[in-house]
């Protein structure tokens, strides 16, 4: 191992620059196929007027009313966002402990988990009318819609990960004399935890796409309201602003959840370390 404590600081920088490549390399071929200010016969407008665009919805004066693209950015963020942690939420504290359930209980698992196989495969979407019809244009129509979306990844990751504990220190836990509620707490949940982080980050994915469905039909306000509604009205340099924006907040909720699994699993890494 290297002394140099720079060497982290220098390979991370190495990783930003080789991750930008891709990204900066298509804009700049976009924006050099655009001359005129746009592409494919006009329906797309090149990256310098979205950026002109992204800069007026975000930091611009609002019109109250006038015009819905200026000075608005932070509140559509703020609106999705907000029903992302709600549903998102929610669905951990159903999914995980249920999850730990199904893997853990030859019982539970007969019981429940033939019903989640049966339900995970209908879409998101196919839950839209039904959410309409129960809840109506309100924010817990869009919020059952994330809840629905993120459940079946974090419930399914979940039950692998007590699946899959080392028997062993099952065997271990119970020649100690250890409950089952303290082996479920003590050695399962630890173990299962990668597993269930796995299952976290798959379903903010899908918690972001429920959120922008949702708002695109169901809610009156939020990044997919806009989305929307910029495309009725022919602003495809809104559209493309708003498909940027949920990108960018969809990656760094991933990245908070990544720093979590982090945190939360340092002591593999100590145990690595003193292998």
């Amino acid at each position: 191992m290297s002394d140099n404590p720079s060497l982290p600081l220098l390979e991370r920088i190495y990783r930003l620059a080789k991750a930008l490549v891709l990204p900066v390399t298509a804009v700049l071929l976009w924006q050099w196929a655009g001359q005129d200010g746009a592409v494919a016969g006009g329906a797309l407008p090149t990256p310098d007027r979205v950026w002109q665009a992204w800069l007026k919805w975000g930091f611009g004066n609002p019109t109250f009313g006038l015009n819905p693209y200026v000075g608005t950015w932070r509140d559509s963020v703020l609106f999705s966002l907000g029903r992302v942690l709600y549903g998102f939420g929610l669905a951990i504290l159903v999914g995980v402990p249920l999850g730990m359930l199904i893997g853990w209980s030859k019982l539970v698992s007969s019981l429940v988990d033939p019903t989640i196989q049966w339900l995970r495969p209908v879409p998101i979407t196919a839950w839209l009318p039904i959410s309409i019809a129960v809840f109506g244009i309100r924010d817990f129509g869009a919020v059952f819609l994330i809840v629905i979306g993120a459940f079946y990844p974090i419930v399914i990751n979940t039950t692998q990960g007590a699946r899959d504990v080392e028997k062993n220190w099952i065997r271990a836990a119970l020649m100690m004399g250890a409950s089952e509620s303290a082996i479920l707490r003590r050695v399962v949940l630890p173990a299962a935890l990668p597993s269930i982080f796995t299952g976290l980050r798959i379903g903010l994915g899908i918690a972001w796409t429920a959120v922008i469905v949702s708002e695109m039909v169901a809610v009156k306000s939020g990044l997919g309201y806009v989305l929307w509604d910029a495309y009725y009205v022919g602003r495809m340099d809104i559209v493309i602003a708003d498909m940027v924006s949920i990108g960018l907040m969809g990656f760094l909720s991933d990245q908070l959840i990544v720093a979590v699994e982090i945190w939360a699993l340092r002591w593999r890494r100590m145990q690595s370390f003193n292998a």
